[in-house]
């Protein structure tokens, strides 16, 4: 365990152990922050397949350092964000070279209360970025009471429940001026439609385990790829740098115009497009590796996610028509 990891844990170990709320984190898959405008690619050392590779690779990463602490409930990585989810994780790519990498992320949980909004950045190490980032979540979930830890447990529940059945549920919480969410009650011990929609968003949980597994899947398969061309680009980083210092000396000793000078800014071109020609080859071997992974990938996801989604729309409608026989009863 690092010293990094080691600290979390104490943070988490500050808590009281008895009642204690854990929150379920979704993390939702990263806008790989690729721009629309393709002449801009170059200049940002954009690659924009590699960017949407390591938008589903990355969240893993995350994943894995939230579960490492032990203070977190269920953490799952899922295909979009989830509004009602207890702690609510997204993130953008905002700079990604190989060498260096930038992510801004963003912690909100049910209540729409920002946990944390910032960009991290590392260098040579990306693990430690996320490190860094789920140790100020644990900085601030050691602030958290229990009482309100339970209490945004409850409110996920609710604004799941309201999807589902907005007749009976949505006047349980309330939607806030600034856009955040507040519980007003919640349903008495017994209620027979609240044991339908805990039956419903059990079996929701189990697809959304296997979406998660998905992503475990591409983890374990791209990662040694993945480092390959992290090297590379480390390789290519240093490679600029020297040539660039060897191209300022040669200019300093030859006379402007000459022969030297004429024969130098030629060496610079070709070798600068040589330099483009062995990275466009790295990046056309490292989409070939991965492709098949991401196509067999996405697939299944789409398989899933639209299993859940039919299933869905049939749970609202069964729900609604059964909450209407109820309340005829009474």
């Amino acid at each position: 365990m690092t010293r990094r990891a080691t600290c979390i844990a104490m943070l988490f170990a500050l808590w009281p152990l008895a009642g204690v709320a854990q929150l379920n984190v979704s993390i939702a898959t990263f806008d790989p922050g690729v721009p629309e405008d393709y002449s801009l690619h170059q200049d940002m050392d954009v690659f924009p397949k590699i960017r949407e590779i390591e938008s589903l690779f990355l969240p893993f990463v995350l994943r894995e350092a939230l579960t490492s602490t032990g203070g977190w409930g269920a953490v799952r990585v899922v295909p979009e964000p989830d509004e009602s989810a207890e702690l609510s994780i997204t993130g953008a790519i905002v700079h990604s070279d190989g060498e260096s990498l930038a992510v801004s992320l963003r912690a909100t949980d049910a209540r729409g209360q920002e946990w944390i909004g910032a960009t991290y950045y590392s260098e040579n190490n990306y693990e430690d970025l996320f490190e860094r980032f789920v140790a100020d979540l644990a900085g601030v979930a050691a602030t958290v009471d229990d009482k309100t830890l339970q209490g945004i447990v409850n409110l996920s529940l609710m604004r799941y429940s309201a999807a589902l059945v907005p007749d009976a549920f949505a006047d349980y919480f309330q939607q806030l001026p600034d856009g955040g969410y507040r519980l007003l009650r919640l349903p008495a011990d017994g209620d027979p439609t609240m044991a339908r929609i805990h039956r419903v968003r059990s079996v929701e949980f189990v697809m959304t385990d296997a979406i998660d597994e998905k992503y475990r899947e591409l983890h374990e398969e791209v990662d040694s790829v993945y480092e390959i061309w992290r090297k590379y680009r480390r390789w290519y980083a240093r490679f600029t740098v020297e040539e660039s210092q060897r191209n300022e000396l040669r200019e300093r000793n030859a006379d402007k115009g000459s022969y030297e000078a004429l024969r130098g800014a030629y060496d610079d071109y070709r070798m600068d497009r040589l330099a483009a020609q062995e990275q466009d080859k790295w990046i056309v071997g490292f989409n070939n590796e991965i492709a098949p992974i991401i196509k067999r990938m996405d697939e299944r996801i789409a398989e899933m996610s639209g299993w859940v989604d039919d299933g869905y729309s049939d749970w609202t409608r069964i729900l609604g028509e059964l909450f209407e026989i109820e309340s005829g009863l009474d």
